[in-house]
């Protein structure tokens, strides 16, 4: 793949937020004024198995189109950095939104479980196990007149192609989401 910074077509608005893997922005292109959300990777001096994560990620993404799931458009590299272009949530973090409500009715819950799991049923359809749901990375898209947020989940970084009746073994997960049976090394696409 040849090198290619966004530079050349998005400007950078804004930074939305950081992560292990480094940056978000929201950027604008710079000829047709669209709003996107850049995610910015830094490379680790030719470190492999970071390229492979971020193909990865690209790949899966690139596999799914459901309503809840956040599409991605393009995708940059240069020599210190990935920029994944996806689509912006400008409602910020469901984790955000939790803490400052503290709590939500059971309709406006369920609501949000409905458009999780109908996207989670989604990727497992296609053999698809995200391994890191947790309401970080799960982004507010909009809220209608009634306070009934729509949302959608993100970074797929740690996410994988599974075979069906085979148990996945590698340890991956934040630690207050991790399913027990991960920890176990044991497990399979209903650790999601």
């Amino acid at each position: 793949q040849k090198e290619c910074s966004p530079a050349e077509n998005y400007t950078i608005d804004k930074r939305l937020g950081e992560g292990s893997y480094g940056e978000v922005f929201k950027v604008k292109h710079k000829i047709l004024n669209y709003t996107r959300a850049m995610k910015k990777i830094i490379r680790r001096s030719k470190n492999v198995d970071d390229e492979k994560e971020v193909q990865n990620e690209i790949f899966l993404l690139k596999q799914i189109d459901h309503p809840h799931i956040v599409k991605i458009f393009e995708f940059y590299t240069t020599k210190s950095a990935y920029f994944i272009i996806t689509e912006i949530c400008n409602g910020g973090e469901l984790f955000e939104k939790i803490l400052s409500e503290g709590s939500f009715s059971e309709n406006h819950a369920a609501y949000i479980m409905y458009q999780v799991l109908s996207a989670v049923y989604n990727c497992h359809s296609k053999n698809i196990l995200h391994r890191d749901l947790k309401p970080e990375n799960i982004l507010i898209d909009r809220v209608d007149n009634e306070g009934y947020l729509s949302v959608k989940i993100i970074d797929f970084g740690t996410a994988k192609i599974f075979e069906k009746d085979k148990a996945e073994q590698k340890v991956i997960g934040s630690a207050y989401y991790i399913a027990p049976e991960v920890l176990e090394k044991n497990y399979n696409e209903k650790c999601d």
